[in-house]
């Protein structure tokens, strides 16, 4: 719920332009948020008229005392709850500033809630009931504040009427907070006692509160710094989509940061493609001149055709977001389950999407006590900085150079799971942008599928050495061309003797051999040939960034054979005894194999010959669409 408020009592000083400010207010539930942000609007002549005296009378009606915090909690769920549920964001004046302020969820289920409002803010108003003190919950939303790169905090002390407005129990609270902020590294602005109830430090110093000698919430307010500003830092557009209207293709997004124009020379991250823009398109009015700034939703053409999709971020040649696939961030858990080392997220860069594996967990800190715990997992509510390796590239920058790109949500089961801040990007990126043009096929899809009697795909056999891939994989090879296809076999051993010889056999390694295998896959599928792939690839993360590689054309077919069958067979799947040397290589990747949970097809070859499972796999490449008219049934062939 946004209200926007311009109250003709509050004048632009001097006639200049006023700077605006985006405060999130947050704090534990029940320590008086919303009541505090329903008495500034009060104090500094900001309700629209007629508004206090309505509210007033509703509660009259219904026979409740009138609390501020009506003037937000407008959900009927929330005034029977008494807790704020979403975000809630209030636009008014006080003498100097324009402020946007964000009311926050404070109630621990909320949190969620919460990351998506402070993500939007210059600086934060962290509220403290003066009764209860310092909680678990205070101090973790000092760590979420600064987690997100939230450096200017104002602290408030509400309730004083319920310590008797004691000075000493003021400064009890001012001296925990401080310190457990300063530990953060962030000093507070102000550390202000107030009551939001009566209106004591809100906009004026009463006698209550003689003995403090600070600002006042409006004071502190006004003394806050807006960030600088979007339009000066460098150009970024993460692209939402792209349209077709008549013969140009217009690339889609919001302009987080910086400026751009017809004219400009930019650069497509992270493929490092350059362009110049040719018309910058909007609604209703088309094209627009001039420089369009930070916020503006535009639609701009190219000079030229290049591939351009979703997730892609443009910047201007010479300062364009680094290209990445291996991440460093801060991030706040929220999930149920801890995070652990080596598990697979979705994460969300802007508007890009991919998987990611986590390598590593260093710094795993419960906010509540900032107590250092080991570093093998981040519980629910915890803090800690890891490693990710993606699947994909994505286009990023540290959040210190770019709040707005720097910033990551991890994703579990379609829920967010945890956000924070990108702290460094192990770059990929070139000594000079590549001026790179794809050139498409001169031939055709349909023309392919008609010669061919398929369509493009990968078939990716996993399994563990000796099950039996590469026997399966030449019987499919066999079938397809036999009726008249185009299969292709590559298989994993065959490319590490050539394209992949400088690989070992780290983590890291089989990661990059199983990205190259995915990516001339990916590749062949495109041009319309099935491409059989035949790798051990143990991974299920590097499965799974093959998979995200190539798409809807990727089919998995998991070779289940027990460990003690493929034990005793040659691990190139020849079914002889194996030989020696080779047991102890099969040992260390049968330890290490993640069998796939959702292949397209599993086979166990000790239940069924040859013959048999390639009839299943045709049956499964016929019904999934790959094979195009009657299977053939060429198992008398084999």
């Amino acid at each position: 719920m946004t209200i926007a408020v311009s109250p003709a009592s509050l004048t632009t000083p001097n006639g200049t332009t006023r700077p605006l400010v985006r405060i999130v207010i947050v704090g534990h539930v029940d320590h008086g948020k919303s009541t505090l942000v329903g008495r500034l609007l009060h104090e500094t002549g900001s309700l629209p008229d007629g508004k206090l005296e309505m509210l007033k009378a509703v509660s009259a009606r219904r026979g409740m005392p009138f609390e501020w915090s009506f003037l937000l909690d407008a959900l009927q769920t929330e005034r029977d709850q008494g807790i704020t549920i979403d975000t809630t964001q209030i636009s008014f004046r006080t003498h100097s500033r324009d402020i946007v302020l964000i009311d926050a969820p404070g109630h621990a289920e909320f949190l969620r809630n919460m990351i998506t409002g402070a993500s939007q803010a210059d600086a934060a108003v962290l509220i403290i009931d003066a009764l209860e003190g310092v909680r678990d919950q205070t101090r973790r939303h000092g760590y979420l504040l600064q987690l997100l790169g939230i450096k200017q905090i104002a602290v408030v002390v509400n309730k004083m009427d319920r310590v008797d407005f004691s000075a000493d129990r003021f400064t009890a609270i001012s001296d925990e907070i401080t310190a457990h902020l300063t530990s953060l590294g962030v000093t507070p602005t102000a550390v202000i006692p107030i009551s939001a109830r009566d209106g004591d430090g809100v906009a004026e110093r009463t006698d209550n509160i003689r003995w403090y000698k600070g600002p006042t919430v409006v004071e502190a307010l006004d003394a806050l710094t807006p960030s600088q500003p979007l339009d000066l830092l460098p150009l970024r557009l993460p692209v939402q989509a792209i349209y077709k209207f008549d013969d140009r293709r217009i690339v889609a997004g919001r302009i987080e940061a910086g400026r751009l124009q017809a004219g400009d020379d930019i650069v497509i991250m992270p493929a490092g493609k350059i362009a110049k823009i040719k018309t910058v398109e909007s609604w209703p009015i088309t094209p627009v001149s001039g420089p369009q700034g930070a916020g503006r939703s535009v639609g701009i053409t190219l000079d030229r055709e290049l591939f351009v999709e979703r997730g892609d971020v443009i910047g201007h040649v010479g300062a364009a977001p680094r290209d990445t696939r291996r991440l460093r961030a801060r991030v706040f858990w929220l999930h149920d389950q801890p995070l652990t080392a080596g598990a697979s997220l979705l994460v969300r860069v802007g508007t890009r999407e991919t998987r990611a594996t986590v390598v590593a967990i260093e710094k795993a800190v419960d906010p509540g006590d900032l107590a250092s715990e080991a570093a093998s997992e981040i519980k629910r509510n915890h803090v800690g900085e890891i490693d990710l390796s993606l699947a994909q590239p994505v286009a990023a920058d540290p959040a210190s150079d770019n709040p707005k790109t720097g910033r990551l949500v991890i994703e579990v089961g379609g829920r967010i799971a945890g956000g924070g801040l990108v702290l460094s990007v192990d770059s990929g990126q070139r000594a000079a942008t590549a001026d790179i043009v794809p050139v498409e096929s001169a031939l055709s899809a349909e023309e392919r599928a008609a010669r061919y009697r398929h369509g493009g795909a990968v078939v990716w056999f996993t399994g563990l050495p000796g099950s039996g891939k590469s026997t399966l994989a030449k019987a499919l090879e066999r079938r397809l061309f036999d009726r008249g296809g185009s299969p292709i076999l590559l298989d994993g051993d065959t490319l590490r003797a050539g394209l992949n010889r400088d690989l070992g056999f780290t983590p890291e390694d089989r990661a990059e051999n199983i990205r190259r295998l995915a990516e001339i896959a990916a590749h062949l599928a495109a041009n319309g040939h099935v491409a059989i792939v035949a790798a051990v690839s143990p991974a299920a993360a590097d499965r799974a960034a093959a998979r995200a590689i190539v798409g809807d054309r990727f089919r998995e077919i998991y070779v289940a054979t027990p460990a003690e069958i493929c034990e005793q067979r040659d691990p190139k799947g020849h079914y002889a005894k194996a030989r020696a040397g080779t047991l102890a290589n099969f040992t260390g990747i049968g330890n290490d194999y993640q069998p796939p949970a959702d292949a397209e097809l599993a086979i166990d070859t000790t239940k069924q010959n040859v013959a048999a499972s390639a009839d299943a796999i045709e049956t499964m490449l016929a019904g999934s669409g790959v094979l195009i008219g009657e299977v053939v049934d060429l198992a008398a062939h084999i």
